[in-house]
């Protein structure tokens, strides 16, 4: 299973800043060397950031095998718009990548945004109580953070596809361009992992992808004297706001024919806080959650070139056009009824390694581990390795570790050994005399 992340065996160090703040505990340190374990992982980047040796990074393309596939064309988060000294105007962002010979295809991303967003609100006013608040599948992290650790929230997902998807199937299907390549431009792992294991699909719309980060510094590389344009501006700029939290709420409102109370929450600590407030049935009255594995949305993405803050700003400057004109409004309608928007496979859970094969096995599994782990120090120092003495004691378990890989452990073992071997040398040899020892 794909996570999106690269490592660089040489530049890591063995700090276990990474295993310290995985929210799914899928982060190792083996013998000096981090490790993932990817049916834990959720890509959310948060590794990466703690990694002052640049050991982690984003597992994209490389850049000149992508710029050199003709015809190719684009999808991008629309965070990517937010990156640079101009404004967010896709009018602007699309002149300048097809200089760099891409085909960009904002006005099916645009669309494709649209779409999702009344099929949304048409989901929730159509949904059982049971599965409300509705929780958004935009964040891919967040998706398998309940496909990992929430699995009783699967039914809570909307079963929606992500518009970075349905764009570029909208954009071949219209333009009859089934064989061109297509390139996904992406600020975290789980977008990455998107690509090369999507979750309610069995292949993904795109080919390749590059990091937000990357493409920008090519862009303003070569990019001078950029001309500000108001064109496509009322058409263009609705999809905007998703890079940022809150705005595909606004988006989902908009298509809404009944009040509809709606939650947005960024950062890990806070959407494992409430996903846990929705397990204990504490949501009640709300109809939907828009949930961000980055703090304040995909513009906090850990492969952004510009900050979170400044984006932020820039978008809530620039304004949208929150109003759609019959044309726009009959046709999001013919597309939904084609069902382009829907998810070709129900999101499953993601199951972990049991310790046994069957029921028996696994109980007697269940209580070794109770029992080492009883036995070791509870402090989750991370020196062994692992984020916490009970993932220590699994491991212990599954025989991928040792009890002497705790650090005080084996210090007692070592301090036992020295008495031990001290007393032994005070035994006398039975032919030697105590005068003759001495």
């Amino acid at each position: 299973m794909a996570h999106g992340i690269r490592i660089n065996e040489n530049a890591c160090r063995g700090c276990v800043n990474c295993i310290k703040v995985c929210p799914t505990e899928a982060m190792r340190v083996i013998h000096g060397k981090v490790r993932i374990l990817e049916d834990r992982c959720i890509g959310c980047g948060e590794c990466i950031r703690s990694c002052r040796h640049r050991a982690l990074s984003l597992q994209e393309n490389d850049w000149d095998k992508v710029s050199s596939v003709r015809p190719i064309t684009l999808a991008s988060d629309p965070a990517l718009c937010t990156q640079f000294p101009w404004s967010p105007n896709p009018a602007i962002l699309d002149q300048v990548l097809r200089g760099l010979g891409f085909e960009p295809i904002f006005e099916e991303c645009s669309m494709a945004y649209d779409l999702a967003a009344l099929a949304i609100s048409r989901a929730i006013e159509n949904g059982s109580a049971a599965d409300l608040p509705m929780i958004s599948t935009y964040c891919p992290a967040v998706v398998r953070l309940v496909q990992i650790k929430f699995q009783e929230l699967l039914s809570h997902l909307a079963p929606v596809e992500s518009p970075l998807e349905t764009c570029i199937d909208l954009w071949r299907a219209r333009h009859n361009k089934h064989d061109v390549p297509a390139s996904l431009v992406v600020a975290c792992p789980a977008r990455v992992a998107m690509v090369e294991n999507p979750v309610g699909r069995d292949v993904s719309s795109a080919d390749f992808v590059i990091s937000t980060a990357r493409i920008t510094r090519e862009i303003l590389s070569r990019s001078h004297g950029i001309q500000e344009s108001a064109e496509r501006k009322a058409k263009d700029s609705r999809w905007l706001n998703w890079a940022m939290l809150g705005g595909e709420t606004r988006h989902i409102l908009q298509f809404a024919e009944r009040p509809v109370r709606t939650l947005a929450v960024s950062g890990m600590k806070n959407v494992i806080s409430l996903l846990q407030d929705i397990e204990l049935h504490r949501m009640k009255g709300v109809d939907f959650v828009e949930l961000r594995a980055c703090d304040l949305g995909c513009i906090g993405g850990i492969s952004n070139a510009e900050s979170r803050f400044l984006s932020r700003l820039k978008i809530e400057n620039y304004g949208y056009s929150p109003e759609l004109s019959e044309e726009e409004r009959e046709t999001l309608e013919s597309l939904y009824e084609a069902k382009i928007w829907k998810l070709q496979e129900e999101i499953r859970s993601i199951e972990q390694v049991p310790l046994g094969r069957d029921m028996a096995k696994a109980m007697e599994k269940l209580e070794e581990l109770h029992s080492v782990y009883a036995e070791l120090p509870h402090l989750d120092c991370g020196t062994c390795g692992r984020p916490s003495c009970r993932i220590m004691a699994e491991d212990i378990v599954r025989g991928e570790s040792s009890v002497d890989d705790c650090i005080f452990r084996l210090r007692e073992k070592i301090a036992a050994l020295s008495e031990e071997i001290n007393g032994l040398s005070r035994r006398l040899v039975h032919t030697m005399t105590p005068e003759e020892r001495i």
